[in-house]
């Protein structure tokens, strides 16, 4: 049994019920800590409950992306972090949860991300700042979308970029419902794993067990 104060278990199972537990964020070998913890801060607010990281670049350091979890500004604990070195055991391991992976590729047949459905089951893919998605993974890639703009910078902010995906995302979800849930066994599981984060004993070893 967690204790917690009434109010706080109400805030908590709303947040449970509005996890989108079929849309997730990919990074790929991503050098900025503040990028990853900008991402990590939007997930949160629109109801990811985990991400995946892919490193393969050996100039990123654990230090990078350690500093990266710990400038999210206390959402990290509640974000899921996948963390892998080999871009092929990634995908098999997201392929299992979602069905779609849709990159922030530009190539010819690039869709505006406001024309991409992105209420089915789908993960979104960003890449390295200034090298984009390595050619390993834009082979693993369903779709490539870009951002429409009508200035002379042709490119945002990966944080920014992530942003903007994810709150078209939400629109989109909202418009189709999908943020009334029911408390399933498995948002049940999450349910209480937030309860156990929210009593202080628990915050580092939970930290330490949503690291995977």
């Amino acid at each position: 049994m967690h204790y917690v104060k009434d109010k706080r278990y109400n805030r908590i199972l709303d947040v449970v019920l509005k996890r989108q537990l079929d849309l997730t964020v990919v990074l790929e070998n991503v050098h900025d800590p503040h990028n990853i913890g900008a991402v990590m801060r939007t997930c949160d607010s629109v109801g990811v409950g985990e991400i995946y990281l892919i490193i393969t670049d050996t100039d990123i350091g654990e230090e990078n992306i350690v500093a990266g979890k710990n400038s999210s500004s206390g959402s990290r604990k509640w974000i899921k972090i996948h963390q892998f070195s080999e871009v092929e055991t990634a995908i098999k391991h997201i392929r299992k949860k979602y069905q779609f992976l849709y990159g922030t590729h530009l190539s010819e047949d690039s869709e505006s991300l406001f024309e991409m459905n992105l209420s089915d089951s789908v993960a979104l893919v960003f890449g390295n700042e200034r090298r984009g998605i390595s050619n390993e993974l834009q082979q693993c890639l369903d779709g490539n979308f870009l951002i429409p703009d009508y200035g002379f910078v042709q490119s945002l902010n990966i944080s920014v970029a992530c942003a903007v995906s994810l709150h078209e995302a939400s629109r989109q979800r909202q418009l189709k419902g999908k943020y009334k849930n029911l408390l399933t066994s498995r948002r049940k599981v999450i349910l209480d794993e937030y309860l156990k984060i929210s009593r202080p004993m628990y915050d580092q070893k939970l930290i330490k067990n949503r690291l995977s």
